[in-house]
């Protein structure tokens, strides 16, 4: 089983699109006022735009997570737990500009 679609409900479908792709570093597939996709590898994450930003969790991995680490702090992402080793993985835990909290792990 994986996982297909990780869908980030927005209270501002803009500032979301700019987050996940100018900051986050996600490519653009599509997007619409409503309905957003980034083209990711494996499973697709999509912005749905509405009421009440703020929901879902989406997580990802990359190469070098105190270098992305550093990246998003630069931009001005509040950063809720630092790369830390957790069950044998590093994971660190950001927020997008709804307050919804991202998990980024470090790829073994």
């Amino acid at each position: 089983m994986r996982v297909n679609y990780a869908i980030v409900f927005v209270s501002d479908m803009k500032k979301g699109v700019a987050f996940y792709r100018d900051v986050m570093g996600l490519p653009l597939k599509f997007e619409t006022p409503h309905w957003t996709e980034f083209a990711t590898e494996g499973a697709t994450l999509a912005l749905h735009g509405g009421e009440g930003g703020g929901r879902s969790r989406p997580g990802w991995s990359v190469p070098d997570l105190d270098e992305y680490h550093k990246q998003l702090l630069a931009a001005g992402v509040t950063c809720v737990q630092p790369p830390t080793a957790t069950f044998g993985v590093r994971i660190a835990v950001y927020k997008d500009p709804d307050g919804l909290e991202i998990s980024v792990s470090e790829q073994k």
